[in-house]
Order: structure tokens, then C-alpha cells, then sequence
């Protein structure tokens, strides 16, 4: 619980990067959806929080690896309806288009490139996080709030 203080006090600035962030969400591999897995999964922490010249926020996404099936779950479902992610889906690595044969291959664990994507969707996973993590340090920083912020996570 010892995050539970500091985070609670940037609730807005959350809220503010959210709105700001979905144009970038849009513009990656991730569908709205997927974010939001992705989010629930990753947590902020203040890495250094009592060194001024050296705190930043992080992303911890050691829990994203175990969302990764729901990712590509949500990437289905959205294919089967027509739809497709944020900025144009996660084709597999081999460049397919993923039609019936290559859904049943896979549903089979005889497709190709699972492993290779998997890892592809964590990597991206990590960077979207921490760039939104760097986007909210941004934001404390431009509304005067980020050395409260600081201590406070420097006091937990």
C-alpha cells in the first residue's frame, strides 16, 4: 500500500494524460481495449523518489506478460467483428493477413511467429507505458506538482 498515497493525489493528472495520450494509443499497435489491459496491468512507482535530481516515474510491467494471451484475445474478437486495433492491428511477424487457416494454425500452436509476437507485443507493451509514465511526469512537472508528489512517494 505504500504506493497508494501519492498515487491517489494525481488522479486529474491521470485523467489529463489519458485524454492527451488516446491520439498516441491510436497510433500504435494497441487497440483502446488492449490499453486498457494493458494499464490495469502496469503499475507507476517513483524510482529514486527520495533523490530530487534523480526521480522519475516508471512503469512496472511485470504483470503484462500474463495479459498478453487477453491482448491477442481482444485482437481476434476485434478482427472477427472487421475491426482492427489502434493503428492498424498487430499482423503476425511473417506478414500474413491472418485469415481461417491461419487462426486455425494457431489455435493449433502451429503458427510460425507466436513466440516472436508475443515477445513483439511485450516489448511494445513496456515502451507505451513508460511513455506515458514519462508523459505524466511531464504533466506534475508543468502544473507544479511533481516535488510534492516526489515526497510524498519518498515518504511511503
Amino acid at each position: 500500500m505504500s504506493d497508494t498515497s501519492w498515487t491517489d493525489r494525481i488522479v486529474g493528472e491521470r485523467m489529463t494524460v489519458d485524454q492527451e495520450f488516446s491520439a498516441r494509443v491510436q497510433d500504435s499497435r494497441f487497440s483502446s481495449q488492449q490499453w486498457s489491459l494493458i494499464m490495469t496491468a502496469a503499475e507507476f512507482e517513483i524510482e529514486d523518489a527520495d533523490d530530487p535530481e534523480r526521480a522519475r516515474i516508471v512503469a512496472n510491467t511485470e504483470k503484462v506478460d500474463q495479459i498478453i494471451p487477453e491482448l491477442e484475445n481482444v485482437e481476434q474478437q476485434m478482427g472477427a467483428m472487421g475491426g482492427q486495433g489502434g493503428g492498424g492491428g498487430t499482423p503476425g511477424a511473417s506478414g500474413s493477413s491472418g485469415g481461417v487457416v491461419d487462426s486455425i494454425l494457431g489455435a493449433l500452436g502451429l503458427g510460425g511467429d507466436g513466440g516472436d509476437d508475443r515477445e513483439e507485443q511485450l516489448r511494445a507493451a513496456e515502451q507505451l507505458t513508460q511513455e506515458y509514465a514519462d508523459e505524466l511526469q511531464n504533466q506534475l512537472e508543468s502544473k507544479g506538482r511533481w516535488e510534492s508528489v516526489r515526497q510524498a512517494a519518498a515518504g511511503d
